[in-house]
């Protein structure tokens, strides 16, 4: 027997129904790059959604077709976020940080139709338009009065587009099932791979991170979503928040400003923040340099990275927030794990907490995570045993764009994340590695991210990177790269004798170097590749 349910389907104009009827008055802050704020309410938002969708039709846009965003994290951007999916259409966003020629790859790639630029990127689009074999022209983000000088071809100013259509819109009745968005991985081996979202699993991955065991946010709720908008979603705020009902503040070309966003978070009151540990790195300072508080703030979502204990630490005992760690990635659309605190983890002695926090948290419900070895056996959680971490659900890549087999997915449909966790008997996942980046010395393993969150520990430490460099009798040591904070010295010997008490010894590498910056990938993770590829010709010798 069949259950007896309404066949509804679980789509992106559903979820915008729901908060226009629901949730209207809420409100929608953004940044603009003069430096006011635009203000205005859901239900001003979704007419305007409306307006969006009746230009996109004028513009000759069916459904299924690749509608590409090149923008900051802003209103219309969340306009974009709903009117293109909405039609049926998909919505492809593209990180600016991108090179030259992974602009030219994915544009081509995802096949899009057209582009909606914010005025910063359109020397970009210049430079690069002659290599783009399917865009039909590009819709500027701004009031006709700013439209900047470009040589641009077939380029249109987004709100002339909008004045000229009604808020009466008739939306289509979708598939939950078909594509709604399109996101590329950072690209770190390869070109980047294109990972389709459809409706469905936007709209469930929505409603499980507004659960209490994952971000679970409230009407009451203001948030800023620091996170790029380019970048999986926002992380799906801008879905989920909808959903909640929260106000939602956007901080424009400034979500790396610790300065704007301090300002942006007690100037909205905001309680939750979204974003990637440099952004807190960076805000961090800000606050300690400037002797600032945060008024309202009571937790910062952390992801994209190891996030340092010793950071966790300073915003709770120098700000009073709670620091949430969790775990995803492009190809989860992200969400996978979340660090949400638990009775018996209040239990703990603030250090037992500390080590508990530092993991990313548990698999959130429609997730399902194993440990295996080389030959897919599975591993125990026993919180020792490390192995390639494993994923499957309802909201995981099952295969890319354009690409039929990957080695990623394994024959009995798992999707091997690249990473390598150890998992406790509660299910806490612990990352302590890239396996492409896991440094084997002497046939053992040494966690590259343990090593950089315990020197990470050291007051006069910045941001540190570890990579594996050729050692004549260990095959491979760790070297460690470090940068100090502003105007602080410290010596490779102090580093060293400080390790000694964080770390096993002989993890402790014979060499620390200091530098003034860090790579970072297109995400703003600290670049493992462009190290390696920096120090390719540093080895150890005998």
């Amino acid at each position: 027997m069949l259950g007896k349910m309404m066949d509804f389907q679980l789509t992106i104009p559903a979820v915008m129904r729901h908060a226009r009827k629901i949730h209207g008055e809420a409100e929608i802050v953004s940044k603009l790059a003069d430096g006011s704020l635009h203000r205005y309410r859901y239900v001003d938002a979704f007419d305007r959604v409306a307006k969006l969708a009746g230009a996109l039709k004028k513009l000759g846009v069916e459904q299924g077709d690749v509608i590409g965003t090149l923008a900051w994290n802003s209103y219309r951007h969340f306009e974009l976020y709903y009117g293109v999916p909405g039609i049926g259409a998909i919505c492809h966003t593209i990180n600016p940080r991108l090179s030259d020629e992974q602009f030219d790859f994915v544009l081509n790639d995802a096949r899009d139709q057209w582009i909606f630029v914010d005025p910063d990127f359109l020397p970009l689009m210049a430079r690069l338009q002659d290599k783009f074999k399917t865009v039909k022209g590009y819709i500027v983000l701004c009031d006709e009065a700013d439209m900047p000088e470009h040589n641009l071809q077939n380029v249109y100013c987004y709100e002339s587009l909008l004045a000229e259509q009604s808020v009466q819109f008739d939306w289509p009745e979708l598939e939950e099932n078909l594509a709604c968005g399109i996101c590329y991985t950072s690209g770190t081996t390869g070109n980047p791979k294109g990972v389709v979202y459809s409706h469905r699993s936007t709209v469930l991955i929505s409603l499980t991170a507004n659960t209490s065991s994952s971000v679970g946010m409230q009407p009451e709720d203001s948030l800023l979503a620091v996170v790029p908008m380019f970048h999986v979603n926002a992380w799906n705020i801008p879905y989920a928040g909808a959903m909640a009902g929260a106000k939602m503040v956007f901080p424009g070309r400034f979500m790396g400003d610790g300065q704007a966003l301090a300002e942006l978070m007690n100037e909205e009151r905001v309680r939750f923040a979204s974003g990637v540990p440099t952004v807190w790195l960076a805000l961090l300072q800000h606050l300690r340099e400037n002797n600032t508080k945060l008024e309202t703030v009571e937790r910062l979502m952390v992801g994209g990275a190891a996030t340092p204990v010793a950071m966790m630490k300073a915003f709770e005992e120098e700000q009073g927030i709670f620091m949430q760690q969790g775990w995803g990635m492009t190809e989860t659309s992200p969400l996978g794990t979340m660090n949400m605190p638990t009775p018996s983890m209040e239990k703990l002695d603030k250090e037992a907490q500390f080590e508990l926090r530092k993991t990313v948290g548990r698999p959130t419900f429609g997730i399902e995570v194993r440990i295996v070895d080389d030959a897919l056996n599975e591993l125990p959680w026993d919180g020792k045993t490390p192995g390639s971490f494993q994923v499957r659900g309802p909201w995981v890549c099952s295969q890319y764009l354009g690409i039929e087999q990957s080695d990623a997915h394994t024959e009995d449909d798992w999707f091997d994340t690249g990473d390598i966790a150890v998992i406790d008997k509660q299910g806490y996942v612990s990352i302590t590695d890239r396996s492409k980046d896991v440094i084997k010395s002497g046939g053992e393993w040494i966690s590259s991210a343990d090593l950089e969150n315990a020197v990470m520990a050291h007051d006069s430490v910045l941001e540190a990177a570890a990579i594996g460099v050729y050692h004549p009798k260990w095959s491979e040591r760790p070297l460690l790269i470090v940068v100090t904070k502003p105007g602080v010295e410290v010596s490779e010997e102090e580093l060293k004798t400080f390790l000694a008490t964080q770390v096993t010894r002989w993890w402790i590498p014979e060499t620390i170097l200091f530098t003034t910056e860090l790579p970072h990938t297109a995400t703003g993770k600290v670049s493992k590749k462009d190290l390696r590829e920096q120090y390719r010709d540093f080895s150890y010798q005998e």
